[in-house]
């Protein structure tokens, strides 16, 4: 008798049932790819327009597989491709984002971390607290949960209840932790929405009960894409969080004088380095050996709606990336820039978030550590668009100054205080 185990039976239903027309064609498919309560784990998956959506005039398909070799054997992915947009994201790696592609214009960077590096390899710990740079490669991963930001130390609350330090690393761990519940959701009829949801837990005993639910969203055929989270907090206590979109660019939008375009309120380094070269925040040098890394935090204007739109655009203004957002889910921008040689990984990072990326314990002192009430919970969205035409990116360009609205920029010639 032919025995089938789990793994293999859910692919082969899955695969059967994709054939065969469904009595609801209205009904969005959904497809529970990982699941860890219903120990539930498909493996490879491949669904197609043509099966799914035969009425959709893009082609679209959705693509799932286990990456294999080197640091990055077990990691799994999900591409998405749309019709016109390459979306890959990384389950295993918190639900971030490694690229998007379309055609000539790439929404990622060269790390020197080539693989997509299995969590169970990195040590957070490693290099004073820098150990979070040994995976660190994708284009949008996310900062937090409990913390973000420089490694250092902090005070905490222990289990007797007394004061204590702990010892707080780059970035957070939420990055580095795999989901426990993943889904494929598509529409059958229009706007045929393909949407990857997936649910992250950041928890431990004595300590933090975080969870997160993430979407990231796109229409056949489309040049935009949205990722909306959901951070709620587990415990019956109130608990400090943090999250940051550290969303990464290298060629070909980032080259010399390829420019961020913003509608910005102030502007102040967060170091004497960074304080020397403040005047030119929003335009980025040609790659060079040795050069170090300039950090910027923004203040930005916004709309009537609370809604914000930042620009990144190449140096000739034929390709740019447009990220819009709410300044209150994430009050604070922050721009990285660094210049240094490809080989080293040249890049700039556009990162919207709830506070700053400095050590939590000065970050609280400015008053920048949001607390979430027992079972509270934070919304955050954020909508990207890719252009490769001029006119478009002219017109956005427009548009960020309307928000402007003739309202000053502030930039500090003195580096952001540390309390």
């Amino acid at each position: 008798m032919l025995r089938i185990n789990r793994t293999a039976r859910l692919t082969l239903c899955l695969v059967l049932f994709a054939r065969v027309p469904t009595l609801h064609a209205a009904e969005p498919l959904q497809v529970t790819l990982t699941d860890v309560e219903e120990n539930i784990h498909i493996e490879s998956l491949h669904l197609t327009s043509d099966r799914v959506t035969p009425g959709c005039p893009h082609p679209w398909s959705v693509r799932k597989y286990v990456l294999h070799g080197g640091r990055q054997e077990g990691v799994e992915v999900i591409d998405i491709d749309n019709g016109k947009l390459r979306i890959r994201v990384v389950p295993t790696r918190g639900m971030s984002v490694q690229n998007v592609v379309s055609r000539n214009l790439r929404l990622g960077w060269d790390s020197p971390v080539r693989d997509l590096v299995h969590p169970k390899l990195v040590n957070l710990e490693s290099r004073q607290g820098l150990g979070w740079l040994e995976g660190f490669n994708e284009w949008m991963v996310r900062c937090g949960l409990e913390f973000f930001g420089a490694p250092g130390t902090d005070e905490f609350i222990d289990n007797t209840g007394n004061q204590a330090r702990m010892d707080l690393t780059l970035h957070g761990k939420i990055g580095n932790i795999p989901a426990s519940l993943v889904q494929v959701v598509v529409d059958r009829s229009e706007p045929y929405e393909i949407r990857i949801r997936g649910r992250v837990e950041e928890t431990c005993m004595h300590g933090p009960k975080l969870e997160l639910w993430t979407e990231l969203s796109t229409r056949a055929g489309s040049d935009a894409f949205r990722i909306s989270d959901k951070i709620t907090n587990r415990s019956a206590k109130e608990q400090e969080f943090g999250v940051l979109y550290h969303a990464n660019y290298g060629p070909p939008l980032m080259e010399e004088n390829a420019r961020f375009i913003g509608p910005v309120k102030r502007v102040a380094a967060i170091n004497a380095n960074a304080a020397s070269d403040v005047s030119a925040y929003d335009v980025c040098r040609g790659p060079a050996p040795g050069v170090a890394e300039q950090v910027y935090c923004l203040w930005l204007w916004a709309d009537q709606n609370d809604r914000t739109k930042v620009m990144f655009r190449n140096a000739k203004g034929d390709k740019a990336v447009v990220m819009a957002f709410s300044v209150k889910e994430l009050p604070y921008f922050t721009i990285w820039k660094n210049p240094v040689a490809l080989e080293d990984g040249y890049v700039t990072g556009l990162e919207p978030g709830t506070g700053f990326p400095r050590n939590r314990s000065i970050e609280r002192k400015s008053g920048r550590v949001p607390v979430l009430a027992p079972h509270q919970s934070r919304t955050f969205t954020l909508d990207f668009l890719t252009l490769a035409n001029t006119g478009r990116i002219a017109e956005t360009a427009r548009e960020i100054v309307r928000i402007q609205a003739d309202r000053g920029t502030q930039v500090d010639d003195k580096p952001l205080p540390m309390d």
